[in-house]
């Protein structure tokens, strides 16, 4: 969300509470930071920490990304620990070719609200999540999954190889693709001429009022949403989507996001993680290091590739929702190591000193592969390549994870499949050759 042209709180906004001293800072269309620099042209994005705005840089006639952070004191020293890490990453990556967001410039704006810190980043496209919900959770080609894994994996080679830095959060919400899927959207493609000066007629308080219309507009088109849907219901099975095509989208993409990233040799929180992506270490408080970053890139690569999450723990009768993920990675991977299942501080909340699950008794086996093919219709083959990528990644041992460096040399990305374009071609040829044969056959007689 960090530097998008959308984010991953896209469906609500901010609501206007937490515009009051210690919070966000009102911006209007228009308005002024830095000495004037930058100049607000729309809002991007939010989150629980920061809003950002689609700004234009002036000094360099560029668009940029402009986050500016609450004010309260707690908010200020998280911006400057992701200043301090972003620093870092621009520092040892002049050329900006490493595939991680690039910090421009950071300072701090006064406003009624109090003093924020801002960050200026390069402005970048829709995120992965935007992608995955673009393609109708149907999952992408395998040959676009590659493109963006290479592209991720070079980012956590510089992070954790180069720098020693973990980012904690990987998920698809924070990759960003270098463009937008929609070129009016981008503001470089679709032409935009940057507003350089306030709109006249907006007036004070006009963010505020912004807010509140946006949110009676949004219950709105939710109302007339929902009364289309049952209209379209009435319709035996409903409508079916449009398969889009997502040929001409600039695969490449960046990690973003770096609020929650640590120095491997100074490591400060022991939850970290969005749930779905969280490692088995994590849960059970056994320590953790880098290859938490790959175990969270395994579960981005499968739900890019799927369309679906690969773990959605839900708490239940007698069981809370961390057992229910450690079950879910076992029916998946096979029976945790009891080594490994009572070797952490929270162990014995979920497992028996035998290494079984204290209240999730009944698993039922479901190896990557099969689940592949049986659930999301992949080949034999293409279920194989995949799950021998992803399987050492998903190890629960992460001492033996493969790093990203070694990720890079597996031969699973540099594997080329046939599109479906492709595909249907070949087919077509193959009924033409069939066709020929059985004429020659005939003519022989």
């Amino acid at each position: 969300m960090s530097c998008s042209s959308s984010s991953g709180s896209e469906e609500e906004d901010e609501g206007i509470d937490s515009y009051r001293k210690g919070g966000y800072h009102a911006v209007r269309v228009g308005d002024s930071f830095s000495g004037g620099r930058y100049i607000a042209q729309r809002k991007l994005g939010w989150g629980q920490f920061s809003t950002v705005w689609l700004a234009y840089d002036i000094q360099f006639s560029r668009y940029v990304a402009l986050k500016i952070q609450k004010s309260a004191p707690q908010f200020a020293q998280a911006a400057l620990h992701e200043i301090e890490v972003l620093s870092a990453i621009a520092d040892g990556n002049p050329s900006n070719n490493k595939c991680v967001v690039q910090l421009v410039d950071h300072f701090k704006h006064t406003g009624p609200n109090g003093q924020h810190l801002c960050m200026v980043l390069e402005f970048l496209g829709d995120s992965l999540l935007r992608l995955i919900k673009y393609s109708h959770y149907k999952g992408l080609e395998l040959n676009k999954v590659r493109e963006i894994c290479k592209c991720i994996l070079n980012a956590l080679d510089y992070l954790h190889r180069e720098l020693g830095i973990i980012h904690t959060d990987l998920k698809p919400e924070n990759i960003l693709l270098i463009s937008t899927i929609d070129p009016n959207k981008d503001p470089i493609r679709s032409g935009l001429t940057p507003i350089l000066e306030r709109p006249e007629g907006n007036p004070n308080g006009g963010a505020t009022m912004n807010i509140v219309e946006k949110q009676l507009k949004r219950r709105a088109r939710k109302a007339v949403a929902r009364i289309g849907r049952r209209a379209s219901m009435g319709g035996v099975g409903g409508s079916t989507k449009v398969e889009r095509c997502l040929d001409g989208i600039d695969m490449r993409c960046k990690v973003v996001d770096f609020g929650n990233a640590c120095w491997a040799d100074k490591q400060f929180a022991e939850e970290i993680q969005t749930r779905q992506y969280r490692a088995p270490e994590v849960i059970l408080c056994s320590g953790y290091s880098s290859s938490v970053d790959m175990w969270s890139f395994a579960c981005t690569a499968f739900e890019l590739a799927t369309g679906e999450m690969m773990f959605t723990p839900k708490s239940g009768q007698g069981f809370s929702d961390d057992e229910d993920h450690l079950a879910l990675m076992m029916e998946l991977l096979g029976k945790m190591p009891r080594k490994i299942a009572v070797g952490g501080a929270r162990s014995k909340d979920y497992f028996d000193r035998h290494g079984d699950l204290k209240r999730i008794r009944r698993l039922k086996y479901w190896p990557l592969d099969r689940l592949l093919v049986d659930k999301f219709k992949f080949s034999d083959n293409d279920a194989r390549e995949f799950s021998e990528f992803l399987c050492p990644l998903l190890d629960f041992a992460p001492e033996n994870r493969p790093t990203a460096q070694q990720c890079l040399q597996h031969p699973w990305l540099n594997i080329r499949n046939s599109t479906k374009n492709e595909v249907k071609s070949e087919s077509s040829l193959q009924k033409v050759d069939v066709g020929m044969s059985n004429l020659k056959i005939k003519v022989g007689k």
